[in-house]
């Protein structure tokens, strides 16, 4: 993507199921989880440079004995520093009295973070305050072992409000508005609650006070405290727990919008954000890692056993399609073949762009993002090609003379890498009224590989947000070679409504697409349907969420797809462009074609998979008509 813009935070889990002295023995260390965890959170990199955090739990620590521990950092390798912290209670150990590194279960009375359920972060802050206070894990403490909670996650709630309203009505006053908060606290009022029923039940049993302790260890029911809790979020979600006994749980939002994987044996339980990472830092096959449903909670015990339970009914699945172009790393087997798949349907439209010349075009990336769909690109040109040679070889092979013959077995699609960031001027851009002039510069390019004012230029984007990178940067750099004409073809369509689901976009004036429309109307004397879209969204506002629909459709209602790209391309063209520019989109058909089981597609289709999507849609149009520059939930 040549817009940066943030995104999803990402969650590691580990639930070691054996005694820690299990693993020094086979793995010879008892950092077994620590290490793994290390792996989990670094191969989830991308999914956090804002900040990160830690948690661990002990299991069975008698009274008295510090059994939680977390740690956060805003480092700028907030990974490492935390590891490296971690790392620093061991070093006088091992150096002092290293037979005490074999010893588990001294290791376990006398340091911090040996436990056995262990909960890593990454966070991206998408509208937050970046502060060591935003970091998760986030800790809700009590004396009691049951009532204490820690949570992590991918997620934003679009109801604040009317959650925080609810929690007032039980009777809480939460320090600050923000869903983190509100979940932390909901979640927590019925861990309370069900220990107090408990409490209640085993008293008229005439229990003791520690009898009674031990069996609200062991009884919770984790599975109808999530049901209560989240029974009117709306948002999407993927969030990890862990109450004091050791009881864990990581649940999935019923549209399975955010994703959540897991891989569980005899000796662990893990779950993350993206499967590759468990599948690297556990050595497992694709296979063996599954997906948590949409509407259920992966489930540890503190005895360890394991159950994936529904605490909310499921509804269509719309998992977010953009984890697929461009958020989760390629390396997961399905993502790569579905990243080179956008790159192949593009071929038609390219082909048709440049007349099926191939001998005057040069095809390039931008961003290394847009790599893979790139490769699948140049799959499809080469398909191609051999089509057009076998076809001229079956039919006209007696007119070809010999220089035919030759041009045509040399006929090839000529890939270049033209563009190349530089990522030390990137991190040097820190004034704002110097950044105009230097962001012109953060893209290097290959000289001498394009024909003066005769080659045209296709540079494949992964999804075009803004479009300013493009207009401040790389198409005046390109230019610069001297092609007769700059296509940026983006593998994701035209991207024209908020998110509200955790992506930073939930603003109408960030899209370059919505700023395309709106010029479009005023240029054809249409702007009555600006204010006519004002009104109605304005009085959405004051209906109940699930009666409201998306009205900022019908911006987009009067104009084919083209037409728009072809205002973008306007708009992104810098002042002194020699070269003619096209922008070519990815269509919403194509974009199911490639990513069958990812149907979320709100920000290109304006369909939100939550009622909350269509307020937060029309609110994102009525602060924008107003010049409210504030987010619209």
């Amino acid at each position: 993507m040549s817009d940066q813009i943030k995104h999803e935070c990402g969650i590691a889990f580990i639930r070691l199921l054996k005694p820690l002295s299990f693993y020094q023995e086979k793995y010879g260390t008892a950092l077994y989880g620590l290490n793994k965890l290390y792996l989990l959170m670094e191969k989830q990199h991308n999914r956090g440079q804002d900040g990160a955090g830690i948690a661990t739990i002990k299991l069975n620590m008698k009274p008295g004995s510090r059994y939680i521990s977390r740690y956060r950092s805003m480092a700028q390798n907030a990974v490492a520093d935390i590891f490296g912290y971690v790392q620093s209670k061991f070093v006088d150990i091992q150096n002092e009295t290293p037979e005490l590194m074999k010893d588990t279960e001294w290791l376990k009375q006398n340091v911090s973070f040996i436990g056995e359920v262990l909960l890593g972060h990454l966070r991206y802050g998408t509208h937050g305050k970046n502060s060591i206070e935003n970091c998760h894990p986030f800790l809700r403490q009590n004396n009691w072992m049951t009532r204490n909670l820690v949570i992590a996650g991918n997620f934003n709630m679009t109801n604040v409000d009317e959650l925080l309203a609810q929690l007032y009505e039980l009777g809480q006053h939460p320090k600050e508005k923000a869903d983190t908060v509100t979940v932390l606290e909901k979640i927590g009022h019925f861990l309370d609650d069900e220990n107090q029923e408990l409490f209640d039940t085993y008293k008229r049993e005439g229990l003791d006070n520690i009898e009674i302790t031990h069996k609200i260890s062991d009884h919770l029911n984790i599975a109808n405290i999530l049901r209560r809790s989240a029974k009117n979020w709306d948002g999407g979600y993927t969030i990890s727990g862990i109450v004091g006994n050791g009881d864990a749980f990581v649940l999935r939002d019923p549209s399975g919008i955010r994703p959540a994987f897991y891989y569980a044996d005899d000796e662990v339980v893990v779950a993350a954000s993206e499967r590759p990472a468990i599948q690297t830092a556990f050595n497992v096959q694709i296979k063996q890692v599954k997906e948590i449903e949409p509407g259920y909670a992966l489930i540890v015990k503190k005895d360890g056993t394991v159950s994936q339970e529904m605490y909310r009914e499921p509804e269509e699945k719309r998992a977010c399609s953009f984890e697929r172009i461009y958020f989760s790393r390629g390396s997961d087997a399905d993502i790569y073949k579905e990243r080179k798949k956008l790159g192949h349907l593009l071929i038609p439209q390219v082909l048709s762009a440049v007349k099926s010349d191939l001998k005057n075009t040069v095809f390039s990336f931008i961003p290394n993002t847009a790599e893979v769909s790139f490769y699948g690109m140049v799959e499809g040109l080469h398909e191609y090609v051999r089509g057009v040679q076998k076809d001229t070889l079956l039919n006209r092979k007696d007119q070809l003379s010999d220089t035919d013959l030759d041009e045509l077995l040399s006929m090839a699609p000529r890939v270049e890498k033209l563009a190349i960031k530089d990522v030390k001027l990137r991190t040097f851009i820190t004034q704002d009224a110097d950044r105009g002039e230097m962001v012109a510069h953060v893209y290097d390019t290959t000289y001498g590989v394009i024909k003066n004012q005769t080659d045209t230029l296709i540079a494949v984007d992964d999804s075009i947000v803004r479009g300013t990178t493009l207009k401040q940067s790389i198409i005046k750099i390109i230019d610069r070679l001297h092609p007769k004409k700059i296509i940026i073809v983006s593998s994701a369509p035209q991207i024209r409504y908020p998110d509200c689901y955790g992506i930073d976009m939930s603003k109408m004036g960030q899209f370059v697409a919505f700023d395309a429309a709106i010029q479009l109307l005023k240029e054809r004397g249409m702007e009555h349907i600006i204010e006519e879209v004002y009104q109605k969204c304005k009085a959405s506002l004051l209906l109940p969420k699930e009666e409201i629909i998306n009205f900022v459709k019908e911006i987009y209602r009067p104009f084919k797809q083209q037409e728009i790209s072809d205002q973008i391309a306007k708009i992104i063209t810098p002042v002194g462009t020699v070269a003619e520019v096209e922008v070519i989109y990815q269509t919403l058909d194509n974009l199911h074609i490639a990513c069958p089981n990812h149907k979320g597609d709100w920000y290109f289709s304006g369909n939100y998979p939550t009622p909350g999507g269509n307020k937060v849609v029309n609110k994102a149009f009525v602060n924008w008509k107003e010049g409210n520059n504030q987010r619209a939930y």
